[in-house]
């Protein structure tokens, strides 16, 4: 509600004075404020805070007065009266000069702000005043207090005495009244009541209340009462008092006339806080204001007496001060706002503790947005100060500064959704850009606008996430600067209002108001000043569409009125809409097209408002609806806090259809005094019957008789939207209750549209508390925003021992943020303890689309599991089972269960999963379910759950799951966490291992960070590894953790073969590959092992399929006229397209590194060719950058510099092809041959895995790459290699029989496929001679399919696995068919996109 802002100010003071303020006070008004020293009073100006005049006592009569105590200004600003300590009062008049003034602002002379008023001095001029003393009255008596009445001055002395003294005709005397002679009761209904128990019953201190019509008084015992009488006369015998007995140690009284409250300082440093009960007239504690010590367990109880409470002046806040220092600041009902007692205020920037701000007297001024402090510490510091250096004195008055929620002052802003605050010259919002923000917050968004992030779980696309970031999205305000010509003449603001789509406000200060619209950036002010000075708005304003509605006085008629004005044509009368009233108006609220009035005379006016549509500029009529007088029900007018229309009904939803009831004003919310009352239309009459009446001059239904609703209310927040979704949170009532929190008046409504049950409540109200004061609710969103006062250190930029006085080292810079907290678990909450399951259900489905609905159940389980599972005591009906069941009902109920138990102590996790069940079996679940992330967050609750050998088990049933899954970041943590289990059996910590892990040589670095490496041969890798493992072999019990090691990760390089092994057979070369890269698997050493097993190629043609399927390259194709083809006479053969190299002799080279040229040489041919079509001196300037997806993978000469492609290689080839003339059949059969390529992606892809291939020997897997890249030269070096080599005979016989099964299937099903064959014959030819000469006879028999069964077989290490461990869950999906993808264009970019997730950092 109240917030401070920047530094507090201090005022500079030209008086050569020795002697130290001790007592500050504004005038009623707010205009001036005095100042009091021990002899001197002083009078300043409040907006600039100048010196006026100042009175010094002479030393004579200082000597009879004795020094200054107290002070009091009469209600009209004219007299001040001081108490002095000998018993004196002294009268003085102030005396106003109007024609002179000594400060006068000075504008150039073409401003246009030169008397731009008619008095124009009079509200920016510093006005001249005179003090002048009137009468000198001794009492005889110390004084104690001095309080003000209305035309009466009370003063009370030390001997037990009350004086009434009349401001005016002092020859009249005055009333003296004994305490003693007062009866005190428990109430006011007792018939006779005791006199106080004492001689010397004195009253320390008093306030007047004059909405109670007595005094609230601190007796010099510390018993606290209140003071009344049965007339408006206070004399002896009709005053009597209500004494409270419990309360023995009070210090301080300070009352709020418009909520009737009394605030009590004890001496313990708490403030009680009572209330008149109306029937009764007993005092009743409301609430109390005290510091916890959970939030200051340093200084709590270490205040000492609570010395000054000071309520604002619209007496929604209040400030608290104690002996000890530090002052808080408490909203009305006890919400704490500020406490300098914590934090910044304390500390300095190095750690050293500050002396906390020990406050003497303090004053609010003008609409609160000044407090003016007397600081004690100064005092005494600058004494100190002054002693040793003989210095003038350092004036020691603070001017803090704040800012307030439009709230406290305009409560029509409470069915709005955007936080507005207001300062003396500008205003907060929360709203954001207004040009993003022009449509309501529930039309829906365009869809390809919407973040792709705003989507819950359960999103369907209907959430407006952009209002919502609109009003959530950073911790910022939108400051808008009041405009300061329409400040000069009209300080301070008093009201301030926003409309509902958050692009308009409207300031209202002393005079007229102001418009300013944030699409503009553009203020509208009255152009004819005269009718700006002529209005000023008395009962607030509010937005209705596009127009303002406000309660006015008119100065020149002396009338009431209410006026709307549009903000589209300029501010000037003409414009206006004009209803005249007949009472001065109070508050205004409008619901819908109806405008709610609350007049001085306790009446209810409701009027209809509505576009005039016949007019040329926008004009808006009013006209009245009903009355309704309340004088019945409110004691006083100033009582009534806000007035709001509402749909909201007692029965909702029974009697009335929904659409109906959410359009009808049904009833009226009124907030007296803190006290909520509802006043209902009164439907039980025939009236409801009616239905020939026009609608618009039908007769309103009555209200019934006023029902209280709730009490300590602050702010109702109600909307008038509709949504079938959300009706429960639409529906709702909020209340905003101070230190209790917030309560909801819940409807409830049948399931399935059923009868309700006779004994259910129609509505619910429901208290939860929040740790934010509430500014405003967003309904739909189920969130509260608020504000949050945060302090900054400047402290170090002073370092000088004479800048220490400075405000920037002895205080924080206070700064507010924007806050906002989610409210739906505690609601949640409460309908579940009340056994309102079902209503709970109803509301979490309805908000389950709000991306944050995991996080609302979360926090509910884990603050129920907090508050039981952490208590002293049993609990007779726990809740926790109740909630468990509860968020069972939602998909999210495993993930929710995890999250919260990972963010609780491991020590409330027994009695967490006693209640939602065995971790294991949640962990199957999720395997179930496919969720490996959750399951995963499962695996660290078992392994301090669990023993070791179950988290092993658990842990290896999810890795191989994510093997398949291709979940390769959980692989990697499972990978972690194995080894991690290792070496935590031995219940060591886990020991660093002196073997260091051999790095990934294989070549598989290339798919995660774009560069081929060479790997050695793998009789050098294998002697490097054993010869590490030889010198770095420990012994003792190191050495039997390093085996334990070692058994583990061989444990994981087993479970990685056996995936592997899988990959291989089912023919998925493209998920091995991506497999080896992201796990770093050895993959050419393990198909080195494995060439004459598992990575042996059965059969050649499906492989062929498999593998034209996996990487979308398409088969090969001859059109009919390929008879006359070029290509196939062989023209193009050497060097254009098909890099034929018909050269046979090859020289004899080690295969596993001398091919690489040939590989690159060739590679960059295809590479040139292959990502160029038709017209080629066109597209070879642009190389790789005509296609998607090869922009987002980059070029194969990339890859490395040995086939990295130079300026000088784009040059060769833009002229060998410059240099063919190719007739326009030709070019025909070279597009139909680019155009049976695949991906560029999948061709490095596949040149990759064949260099891979190369290494490990697996020449089967060789020849079968080199068909689908019709790579002639790959061919000529298999082959090259199978001649020079010692290469097993059965090797040569499996690749011969391959080769023969491709022919065969080519010539049959794949024609375009002959070519090639044809081209290589000459070499299959030499390869049946080698392999006639080295293979026996009997080896050209048929396969034997037992031998194949047995080589295909697993190896020894997965039988050990097999034997040692558990089933391997992923045994079926070896024998599952593999689908074939049909080769459309949709599935080729679904599948080309899903495997850019997995080589997203392969090949940039």
């Amino acid at each position: 509600m109240y917030f401070l802002s920047g530094w507090p100010k201090r005022l500079s003071c030209p008086l050569e004075s020795v002697e130290q303020p001790l007592h500050i006070q504004a005038d009623p008004q707010k205009a001036f404020f005095m100042v009091l020293f021990p002899s001197q009073l002083s009078i300043w100006y409040s907006r600039p805070s100048v010196l006026i005049v100042s009175y010094k006592e002479p030393s004579k009569s200082t000597s009879q007065f004795g020094p200054y105590k107290g002070a009091e200004w009469r209600p009209d600003s004219t007299m001040i009266a001081v108490s002095t300590v000998n018993g004196y009062i002294l009268f003085f008049d102030i005396l106003s000069s109007r024609e002179k003034y000594i400060y006068e602002p000075v504008y150039p002379k073409e401003s246009s702000h030169v008397k731009r008023t008619l008095h124009y001095k009079e509200e920016q001029c510093v006005p001249s005043l005179n003090i002048q003393m009137k009468k000198v009255l001794d009492l005889q008596a110390s004084i104690s207090s001095l309080q003000c009445m209305v035309e009466d001055l009370l003063v009370a002395t030390a001997d037990g005495y009350l004086h009434l003294i009349h401001w005016d005709g002092m020859t009249n005397g005055r009333k003296v009244i004994n305490l003693c002679t007062v009866p005190f009761s428990v109430d006011l209904q007792s018939s006779r009541g005791s006199f106080l128990g004492f001689k010397d019953a004195r009253i320390r201190d008093m306030e007047y209340c004059a909405t109670l019509n007595g005094f609230a008084v601190v007796f010099n015992d510390g018993r606290i009462g209140f003071l009344t009488s049965v007339s408006s006369r206070f004399t002896a015998e009709q005053l009597y008092g209500v004494c409270l007995q419990d309360v023995v140690d009070g210090t301080c009284v300070a009352v709020n006339n418009k909520y009737r409250l009394m605030a009590f300082g004890c001496v313990n440093g708490s403030v009680q806080v009572y209330t008149m009960d109306i029937t009764t007239g007993a005092m009743q504690l409301s609430h109390k204001l005290e510091l916890m010590p959970k939030q200051y367990p340093d200084i709590w109880n270490k205040t000492g007496p609570v010395k000054l409470i000071r309520w604002s002046p619209d007496g929604c806040a209040v400030m608290v001060t104690w002996k000890c220092g530090g002052m808080s600041l408490w909203s009305v009902f006890g919400a704490q706002l500020i406490c300098t007692l914590g934090g910044d205020f304390v500390y300095r920037s190095d750690g050293i503790k500050k002396d906390p701000l020990k406050i003497h007297s303090m004053s609010w001024g003008s609409e609160g947005y000044h407090l003016w402090v007397i600081d004690g510490n100064c005092s005494q510091n600058t004494k100190c100060k002054r002693d040793a250096k003989k210095e003038a004195p350092q004036f020691s008055i603070l001017q803090f500064q704040f800012i307030k929620s439009a709230l406290a002052v305009n409560p029509c802003m409470s069915n709005q959704e955007q936080v507005l605050l207001q300062g003396e010259d500008c205003l907060y919002l929360n709203c954001g850009d207004a040009k993003q923000v022009q449509s309501p917050r529930n039309t829906l968004l365009h869809p390809e606008h919407k973040p792709a992030r705003g989507r819950g779980p359960f999103s369907d696309g209907g959430l407006d996430s952009q209002s919502l970031s609109t009003l959530l999205g950073h911790r910022h305000w939108h400051v808008v600067q009041i405009h300061s010509t329409y400040l000069e003449s009209n300080w301070p603001i008093k009201f301030s209002a926003i409309d509902k789509l958050g692009q308009n406000v409207a300031v209202v200060g002393k005079f007229g108001f102001a418009h300013y619209s944030l699409i503009t950036k553009k203020w509208k002010l009255f152009g004819n000043v005269a009718q700006e000075q002529n209005m000023m708005v008395t009962g607030g304003l509010a937005w209705w569409n596009d127009f303002i509605v406000l309660a006015c006085y008119n100065l020149n008629d002396h009338q009431e009125e209410l006026r709307t004005y549009p903000q589209t044509s300029n501010l000037d009368n003409t414009f206006a809409s004009v209803a005249k009233v007949q009472a001065d108006t109070l508050l205004l609220s409008v619901f819908r097209d109806i405008v709610i009035l609350f007049r001085a005379d306790c009446s209810i006016c409701l009027y209809s408002i509505e576009r005039r549509p016949d007019s040329l500029n926008p004009t808006a009529s009013v006209q009245v609806l009903q009355e309704v007088s309340m004088s019945r029900y409110i004691p006083h007018p100033f009582l009534v806090v806000s007035v709001t229309l509402t749909s909201v009904r007692t029965e909702t939803g029974i009697g009335l259809k929904m659409s109906q009831q959410a359009c009808e004003a049904e009833s009226i919310m009124l907030n007296l005094a803190g006290q909520l009352i509802m006043l209902q239309r009164d439907r039980s009459g025939p009236q409801i019957r009616e239905k020939d009446n026009n609608p618009n001059q039908r007769k309103l239904l009555p209200f019934c008789a006023p029902v209280v609703v709730a009490q300590s209310v602050e702010n109702v927040w109600t909307t008038c939207r509709l949504e079938k979704q959300k009706h429960h949170l639409l529906e709702a009532l909020w209340l905003s209750c101070g230190g209790a929190g917030m309560k909801v008046w819940l409807p409830l409504f049948p399931r399935d549209h059923r009868k309700p049950h006779s004994f259910l409540s129609r509505r619910i109200m429901l208290p939860f508390h929040i740790n934010i004061y509430p500014l405003a609710v967003l309904f739909e969103d189920a969130l509260v925003l608020g504000a949050v006062n945060d302090t900054v250190l400047y402290d170090c930029l002073y370092t000088q021992t004479s800048a220490r006085e400075h405000s920037e080292v002895l205080f924080p810079f206070c700064i507010v943020e924007r806050t906002s907290q989610i409210y739906l678990h505690h609601v949640l909450r409460q309908l579940l303890v009340r056994n309102l399951g079902e209503q709970a259900l109803l509301l979490a489905h309805s908000c389950a689309t709000l991306p944050y609905f995991p996080h609302v159940l979360e926090l509910m389980l884990h603050e129920v599991l907090e508050e039981e599972a952490t208590s002293q005591e049993p609990i007779p009906d726990p809740l926790l089972p109740t909630v468990v069941k509860f968020i069972t009902e939602f998909p999210l109920f495993l993930q929710t269960v995890v999250h919260c138990a990972r963010k609780t102590e491991y020590a409330l996790w027994n009695y967490l999963f006693a209640a939602v069940g065995n971790p294991k079996d949640l962990f199957e679940e999720c395997l179930m379910a496919q969720d490996l992330d959750t399951a995963a967050s499962y695996l660290i609750i078992l392994q301090n759950m669990e023993a070791p050998g179950v988290s092993r088990q658990h842990a290896t049933l999810l890795f191989n799951t994510a093997l398949e899954q291709e979940k390769w970041d959980l692989c990697r943590h499972m990978i972690r966490f194995l080894k991690a289990i290792g070496s935590g059996e031995l219940e060591t910590p886990p020991a660093t291992p002196t073997l260091q892990e051999p790095s990934s040589s294989g070549g598989f670095e290339f798919f995660r960070h774009g560069s081929i490496s060479l790997s050695q041969s793998a009789e050098h890798f294998h002697s490097k590894f054993n010869l590490q493992k030889t010198l770095s072999m420990p012994s003792g019990p190191s050495g039997k953790r390093w085996i334990k090691d070692c058994d583990e990760n061989m444990y994981i390089d087993m479970m990685l073969w056996r995936h592997a092994r899988h990959l291989l057979e089912e023919i998925k070369l493209k998920d091995l590959g991506c497999f080896a890269a992201q796990l770093s698997f050895e993959l050419i050493g393990w198909l080195r092992k494995e060439r004459t097993r598992a990575a042996c190629v059965e059969d050649f043609v499906t492989a062929l399929k498999k593998l034209h399927e996996d990487f979308l390259w398409p088969f090969p194709v001859i059109p009919a006229s390929s008879i006359n083809s070029p290509f196939k006479t062989g023209k193009y053969r050497a060097g254009t397209f098909l890099n034929v190299e018909m050269d046979t002799g090859v020289p004899n080279i080690p295969r596993s590194h001398s091919w690489l040229g040939t590989i690159s040489s060739s590679q960059r041919e295809v590479d040139t060719v292959s990502s160029h079509g038709p017209p080629m001196q066109d597209t070879f300037l642009s190389p790789l950058l005509n296609k998607g997806d090869e922009c987002s993978i980059g070029s194969a000469t990339d890859l490395t510099e040995a086939s990295s492609m130079v300026d000088g290689d784009w040059t060769m080839v833009d002229e060998n092809s410059s240099s063919l003339s190719l007739t326009q059949s030709e070019l025909e059969h070279l597009s139909l041959e680019l155009a049976c390529k695949g991906p560029h992606k999948s061709q490095v892809q596949l040149q990759y895995l064949l260099h891979i291939f190369m290494e490990a020997g697996c020449l089967d897997w060789c020849i079968i790459i080199g068909f689908i890249l019709r790579e002639s030269s790959v061919i000529n070096q298999i082959f090259s290699i199978m001649q020079s080599s010692d290469i097993d005979g059965e090797i040569c016989q499996n690749i011969k029989t391959g080769l023969c099964a491709i022919d065969e299937w080519a010539s049959t099903d794949c024609p375009g496929y002959k070519p090639f064959i044809n081209i290589i014959k000459p070499q299959i030819q030499k390869l049946n001679e080698i392999t006639d000469e080295q293979v026996q006879p009997e080896a050209f028999q048929p396969v034997n399919p037992s031998n194949v069964t047995k080589q295909a077989s697993p190896g020894v290490e997965e039988s050990m696995t097999s034997s040692s461990h558990c089933t391997n869950p992923q045994s079926d999906a070896a024998n599952s068919s593999v689908i074939r993808h049909e080769e459309d264009k949709s599935t080729t970019e679904e599948k080309d996109s899903f495997q850019d997730d997995s080589y997203d950092c392969t090949m940039s």
